[in-house]
């Protein structure tokens, strides 16, 4: 054995797993399927610990079941249409498709960074019109045959971040984690 040694780092590990695509999901119908999906982040801004701890943990289920055998589709997307994009967009003074793919972009990066083994070729965007097309599709049946309705109920609503909130409230003071002010219980129209 050598005296030398090669190190690598993880930066050549994460471009070997992607020239060797590791982690693209091919339909492959002699293994068991597995289908490990997580919340998709919201591209308002950076990366924090709690989506590092979110998708750790999707991760290493993902991994663990590749290791079993099973043929995973273990895709990332981006929660992209919506009041956070559009609020983030208003803050910043800019267009919200152009905040949005910037963020996107920057949260994409700091993803990849960290080496979580998503099939990256099966990206997906809320905010790009062939995805939410199907959205407006099915809401429409689903409204015309009852399944979707407006009805009054209950809501945490924060009037500083113009936001419904459910599990960002601290439950026992209403507490906004954002702003750190108290919301309301109120009902939405």
């Amino acid at each position: 054995m050598s005296d030398e040694r090669k190190t690598t780092d993880e930066v050549a590990w994460q471009q070997a797993w992607d020239d060797a695509k590791v982690f693209v999901a091919e339909n492959d119908t002699s293994k068991p399927k597995f289908y490990c999906l997580e919340m998709y982040p919201y591209p308002s801004g950076k990366m924090h610990m709690g989506h590092v701890r979110n998708y750790s943990i999707g991760d290493a289920v993902a991994r663990y079941k590749r290791m079993k055998g099973f043929n995973v589709l273990y895709p990332m997307g981006f929660d992209s249409f919506g009041m956070p994009a559009e609020n983030s967009a208003i803050a910043e003074g800019g267009h919200p498709h152009d905040i949005t793919e910037r963020n996107m972009a920057s949260i994409t990066e700091q993803i990849k960074r960290m080496g979580f083994s998503y099939d990256w070729n099966r990206m997906l965007k809320s905010h790009d019109p062939n995805y939410y097309k199907w959205n407006q599709l099915f809401f429409t049946r689903f409204f015309k045959s009852g399944l979707a309705y407006r009805e009054h109920a209950p809501v945490n609503w924060c009037d500083s971040c113009s936001k419904g909130h459910e599990s960002m409230v601290h439950r026992h003071y209403k507490i906004c984690s954002r702003t750190t002010r108290r919301i309301a219980n109120n009902r939405f129209p």
